[in-house]
């Protein structure tokens, strides 16, 4: 069958594959037909002709199942109002349609496209509105041309959204170029999406040169982007490499002798074992040892009241606290470590006053902005993130490096454990030899999302001066929440009966009842969670994103009970997930682009560039006809996402453990009731723990914390770093 008509609504769409719910109105207006289908491309007011049969769903009736379409031009001055009011072009409302059509009636299109300058005059519209008119009908079609392209290989709304932002107007010549490009460039795409492009679109053959390249380098960037690997041992990233080519180990032998002598693979020996690196991840190991060891000088200390210092701030350090101190002030480098309650917090504040007492300039900085956040509030001076400290630009990189470096005479980096090798290595970029640099974290949390594992590697080596903690202060021996911390890192069974404390567990076996007690101790028992505000002060944290008592479907559950629906609050669909105005949500991705801005106590706003990973905020407000959404960050910074920006967030009122990293909350609501053998780690459980500051609060199986508890099991990393800090210390020595 086929179908002319206008569409009227699009009733649903996934934005992730394109799936759409449309009404379309019939040309001869008699009728108006449900229409379902893969139809990304299409929008309020296109005029289209539609292909496909007849099906009945027992749920919503007759449809019109699409096989496939052509959208043509609106053929009168009522349709082409119609998709210009429609949302397709920001700015354009109604009113504004109908202005602009006015004026240039069927030409009106034409004129958008190719002479947008002569939208001034229409009244109403001025220079500034035309150029974001025009910018955004062109940004439209060129989204509309890459998914006409790309679309059949499997291309989603999101990805198109992102080549066309960072290519631009010349994204699909620089897709025929060379696809296998995208791996690189475009999140999300990976090999088998690049290779079905290369070989449809721009006629790759499966024994090319550049396919095998590709396929090659790709292992060893999902190795370093699923595992955290900075190399591969050689015979694995050769059957790997076979398998995922389907070609024959000698040619993938052949290639991978053939990038190594072309500078695109490094070889060389870690430990005993034949490591082939990507050569910057190599030049990164390289340059955070060599730079450590050159920071690692002696340096006079100056003087320090300590008493004196003690008793202003009314408290007395340990003799641990105090040599852990007289480290950091007497060397280049210093690592300090240890568990929760341990006095950590109360180091960087002695440190932080005795130079500065000294006169010196001292920078203080953490990975995340929560943990940055934290800093501030603990010792009462600015703490930044990393990158703002680096004044990180998109598409310019940090400010900060070799050539200006940073104006200190102390940075101190708290959460180190989090700390990847690429931004260690930008870090190390701006520090000047003289600058001290103290490395503050806990080596028994999980380790960084990103590629290497520096602070543990850098423990390890024995090298570098580092004090362990081991004293657990007599306030904080008071706390359940340390106590069970410290137990389950030794491997021991955390205490479950003490009903008076900050750690409490509830034994249910059943995982609906886990489900529904869950429901009830946020709806009704926030009093027994030590807060009235769940929203805000609660987060469920769980192990895995798949399952019953998983991120996704718990998401689904207690976003009904904290946010739900309402014909006051708008909504957008992404992918599976309904986010809705009112929703705390997750930024799950780095991106550097997102321009953002936050109110000054002072007056005035406070602008930049960048969210990140671990972000956590809520949708203030949702535009479903300009198709964007406000988004206000916890500490402070709205900025608005446009609808194909949606793959970057997701509900946060369940996230996982490895999400947590970084940040503390005032209660952690804890469900575990079985899962995979290597998710559930005794590190994992610590982790988890030691992110309440208040109360955690466990339900679900006993027997579950017990297998955790006894699986002292950890992913080790291929690294390099430990190895060569050794042997860069011997040399030098």
């Amino acid at each position: 069958m086929e179908l002319n008509g206008t569409v009227q609504s699009i009733i649903f769409r996934n934005s992730t594959n394109g799936y759409t719910v449309l009404s379309l109105l019939c040309d001869d207006e008699k009728q108006t037909v449900t229409c379902v289908g893969s139809l990304p491309l299409i929008n309020v007011g296109d005029t289209v002709t539609l292909v496909g049969s007849e099906s009945y769903h027992p749920r919503f009736g007759t449809q019109f199942r699409v096989e496939s379409y052509e959208r043509t031009a609106p053929s009168s001055n009522s349709a082409i109002i119609k998709y210009l009011e429609s949302g397709v072009v920001r700015g354009v409302g109604p009113a504004m349609a109908r202005a602009i059509v006015s004026v240039f009636g069927m030409n009106t299109l034409e004129i958008l496209e190719r002479e947008p300058e002569r939208l001034t005059e229409v009244p109403g519209i001025g220079t500034k509105k035309a150029k974001m008119i025009s910018e955004s009908f062109r940004e439209k079609k060129l989204l509309r041309d890459v998914l006409l392209s790309l679309e059949p290989y499997g291309v989603t709304v999101g990805q198109a959204y992102k080549m066309m932002q960072t290519y631009g107007e010349l994204c699909l010549a620089k897709v025929q170029e060379n696809p296998y490009q995208l791996i690189d460039d475009i999140e999300g795409i990976g090999f088998l999406t690049a290779d079905r492009i290369a070989t449809h679109v721009a006629g790759f053959e499966p024994d090319s040169l550049a396919r095998l390249m590709a396929g090659i380098r790709y292992c060893l960037q999902q190795a370093r982007d699923e595992h955290g690997d900075m190399f591969l041992a050689y015979d694995v990233l050769i059957e790997r490499s076979a398998k995922l080519l389907g070609a024959p180990t000698d040619r993938i032998e052949e290639t991978v002798e053939w990038m190594e002598s072309g500078s695109d693979l490094l070889r060389c020996e870690v430990n005993g074992t034949d490591a082939v690196y990507l050569p910057y991840l190599c030049k990164i190991e390289d340059y955070i040892a060599k730079k450590l060891l050159l920071l690692n000088q002696p340096i006079a200390s100056g003087s320090f009241d300590l008493s004196r210092w003690e008793k202003h701030v009314g408290m007395e350090l340990s003799t641990e606290q105090k040599k852990a101190v007289s480290l950091a002030l007497s060397n280049g480098v210093c690592i300090i470590t240890g568990g929760p309650g341990t006095g950590k917090t109360t180091i960087i504040r002695c440190i932080l006053d005795a130079m500065q007492e000294n006169g010196y300039i001292v920078e203080l900085a953490a990975p995340t902005g929560r943990a940055s956040k934290r800093m501030t509030e603990a010792t009462g001076n600015e703490a930044r993130t990393i990158h703002r400290l680096l004044e990180y630009i998109p598409g310019e990189g940090f400010q900060r490096n070799r050539d200006n470096p940073l104006i200190a005479d102390m940075v101190i980096v708290d959460e180190m454990s989090m700390v990847d090798a690429p931004l260690m290595y930008a870090l190390l970029q701006a520090i000047t030899k003289g600058t001290r640099l103290v490395l503050v974290g806990d080596r028994d949390q999980l380790p960084p999302v990103g590629c290497g594992n520096v602070f543990s590697d850098a423990l390890a080596s024995g090298v570098l001066p580092y004090f362990r903690l081991t004293e657990i202060f007599r306030q904080a021996q008071r706390s359940n929440i340390i106590r069970n911390a410290h137990l389950i890192n030794n491997g021991k069974m955390p205490i479950l009966i003490d009903r008076d404390s900050d750690f409490l567990f509830e034994e249910i076996p059943s995982t609906d009842r886990i489900r529904a007690r869950l429901v009830e101790l946020i709806r009704k028992e926030s009093s027994s969670l030590g807060t009235s505000d769940p929203f805000m002060d609660l987060q469920v944290l769980v192990p895995m994103k798949s399952g019953p008592l998983g991120v996704v479907e718990l998401n689904r559950l207690l976003q009904d009970v904290c946010n739900p629906p309402s014909p006051m609050k708008a909504e957008h669909i992404s992918g599976i997930t309904v986010f809705r105005e009112g929703d705390k949500i997750m930024q799950i991705r780095n991106n550097y682009k997102v321009e953002w801005r936050k109110a000054q106590k002072q007056g005035g706003y406070e602008e930049g560039l960048g969210v990140f990973n671990g972000d956590l905020g809520t949708i203030l407000r949702i535009d479903p006809r300009e198709k964007y959404a406000v988004i206000v960050f916890d500490d402070g910074r709205t900025a608005e996402y446009a609808f194909a920006q949606f793959e970057e967030i997701d509900l946060a009122y369940c996230i996982t453990i490895h999400k947590s990293q970084g940040s503390e909350f005032r209660t952690i609501l804890l469900p575990l009731a079985g899962g995979p053998i290597p998710l559930l780690t005794r590190n994992l459980l610590y982790t988890a723990v030691t992110r309440a500051k208040h109360l955690v609060y466990g339900i679900g199986r006993s027997e579950t914390i017990a297998r955790m508890v006894k699986n002292a099991r950890r992913s080790d990393r291929n690294t390099g770093l430990k190895e060569r800090l050794t042997e860069y210390a011997v040399i030098g020595s």
